[in-house]
């Protein structure tokens, strides 16, 4: 049997115009800036302007990734769906896909099958240009931080110590490491430098934390650029740079509204890496999820270890959020890749890899459920190989953890395939939960990266590089300890070694490296071999899009 691809099924679907799709979520046209029919942004003043009451927030995750896929963001967009197919007024609020992933090793990245968010093409590539201006915000700052000492360097920046990088959405290994400023004083200072994918840019990270413009201003003003030869920091509200930041930022900042396949509302909007930044969209486009919908179903990138770790220690320690229900999505196929088997191998049914595999999905609810105290239900994203015994045995040990399982067919079947799990996750909304973060604000630095070792990885410790260790003991000094951690790991294993599958024990994470990100408010740990500039693979996605004579994308996923 021959599938459409999924941006075969995008492009054979009737959009409904974006002011129709407004008011479905009940947003007045004074609010509304039109991107063409199909996209729109919407105005903050909303969020002011509205005395609605907050609607339940859903956080929807997933257990550590595999080559066989996870289907997390199609279960997202399929459960929104499927609450409005059972009458729940309901918006999603998502991330925007970075350009890196849809040309390297994922392809596109707007949900799959019949659970996507549309126009994908769109949304994919360009949408409405949110990150162009994160990128042209930091390489400004960038520009001006080089310009002023160039200038004369009144700050007594010291170059050998500038941490601020220049940015491209792209997967460019070339980029990492680089000397610029050659050729003479009139061209600069030579030094060293760099640049980040700009889905791991801290202006990302404050663009989807900050809650308006003057607290992005305030966050934007914060950001360690460098530090001078006092080993004091310098900050881009030392170069005068904020104002010019903003302006870049100030169409950005308002959230992106698309509608899904079965036209459902869905902000889409911001996109930080979460085995780098914080993998969450922005804050002020979940709140405005909330205060449109009676349910506003979100995601965070990778596992639960990671997108769901930020989004409960970082996002909702920033902005004062409580989750009402917790999903996580895990496959068959995906836990058989756990337990040890070859992604050639997955069509099989073979229960003894698949009981070993099942501990990496448990580890993750037991996090959900008995580090962060929240409701959690599992959904199974359903393959036509999965056989009943394999099905019944992932009911059967997420029962013994008091939680239930749900099948999800949404990729095959859209919003239908997603009504059981949307009843389930109704029900969970109405239980009292007892939230708590992993660790509270008053630990050291040492003290939160262990306890996120211990309680949420399952590892024995952390080991620190000497490195960081100076680092460690310069950032408490100069009062930064009571930010909470984003931990920067590969986002393959619980450990730090993406070759470590399921559920490891007797690991220790080593942290080489620690750095603030001030304006975001927290400080990043960088473990293993992560990278802040992925590189492209050997055959990258970008070789299979191409553009027809009448102007229609093919190959995008």
């Amino acid at each position: 049997m021959a599938y459409l691809s999924d941006i075969e099924i995008a492009q054979s679907t009737k959009l409904k115009k974006i002011t129709e799709i407004a008011k479905v979520a009940g947003i007045d046209e004074e609010y509304l800036e039109l991107y063409g029919n199909y996209k729109a942004k919407i105005n903050q003043k909303i969020l002011t302007d509205s005395d609605r009451k907050n609607g339940k927030l859903i956080l929807v995750t997933a257990i550590t990734p595999t080559p066989a896929g996870e289907g997390k963001t199609t279960t997202t967009i399929g459960l929104a769906d499927g609450l409005k197919r059972i009458g729940k007024n309901v918006v999603v609020a998502l991330r925007e896909p970075s350009l890196g992933p849809v040309f390297g090793v994922k392809g596109g990245a707007a949900g799959g099958g019949y659970a996507q968010v549309v126009p994908m093409e769109d949304i994919n590539l360009h949408f409405t240009g949110d990150f162009h201006a994160i990128g042209a915000a930091n390489n400004l700052l960038a520009a001006m931080l080089d310009n002023h000492i160039h200038q004369g360097n009144e700050l007594k920046i010291d170059t050998r110590k500038i941490v601020w990088k220049r940015c491209v959405d792209m997967n460019d290994r070339q980029l990492r490491f680089v000397v610029n400023g050659l050729g003479g004083k009139a061209n600069g200072v030579p030094r060293e430098d760099g640049y980040d994918i700009t889905v791991a840019s801290e202006i990302m990270a404050v663009f989807c934390l900050a809650s308006d413009i003057a607290d992005l201003k305030a966050r934007l003003s914060r950001i360690v650029v460098a530090y001078n030869y006092n080993d004091e920091p310098v900050t881009a509200g030392d170069l005068k740079a904020v104002g010019a930041m903003v302006a870049l930022l100030k169409d950005a900042i308002k959230p992106n509204l698309v509608q899904t396949l079965e036209g459902t509302p869905a902000l889409v909007h911001g996109g930080p890496f979460a085995n780098i930044a914080h993998g969450c969209n922005s804050v002020i486009a979940t709140r405005m999820a909330l205060k449109l919908g009676d349910y506003a179903v979100t995601e965070a990138g990778f596992g639960a270890d990671l997108g769901a770790e930020k989004f409960l220690d970082i996002k909702c320690r920033c902005a004062n959020l409580k989750p009402d229900a917790v999903v996580v999505v895990g496959t068959v196929r995906a836990l058989k890749m756990h337990g040890g088997l070859n992604k050639s191998e997955l069509n099989n049914e073979n229960l003894t890899a698949l009981e070993k595999g099942l501990p990496n999905l448990l580890r993750h609810v037991k996090n959900i459920t008995e580090v962060y105290k929240l409701p959690c239900v599992v959904a199974i994203n359903r393959f036509p190989t999965d056989t009943d015994n394999e099905i019944a045995l992932v009911i059967e040990k997420c029962k013994n953890l008091g939680v239930n399982t749900v099948l999800s067919t949404v990729w095959a079947e859209g919003g239908k395939g997603g009504m059981a799990l949307a009843e389930e996750v109704v029900k969970l909304c109405e239980k009292e939960n007892n939230f708590e973060f992993a660790y509270g604000d008053d630990l050291s630095i040492k003290e939160k990266i262990q306890a996120v070792v211990k309680k949420v990885y399952g590892g024995d410790g952390v080991s620190f590089m000497p490195n960081a260790l100076s680092q460690m003991k310069r950032l408490e000094e100069l009062g930064y300890q009571k930010m909470p951690i984003c931990m920067a790991k590969t986002q393959y294993s619980f450990s730090d070694n993406p070759a470590f599958l399921g559920a490891p024990t007797g690991f220790t994470v080593t942290v080489r490296n620690l750095k603030v990100s001030a304006g975001a408010g927290f400080i990043v740990a960088l473990t293993g071999e992560i990278m802040t500039m992925p590189g492209l693979p050997k055959v990258p996605a970008a070789e299979k899009i191409d553009v027809d004579d009448d102007g229609k994308i093919i190959g995008l996923f």
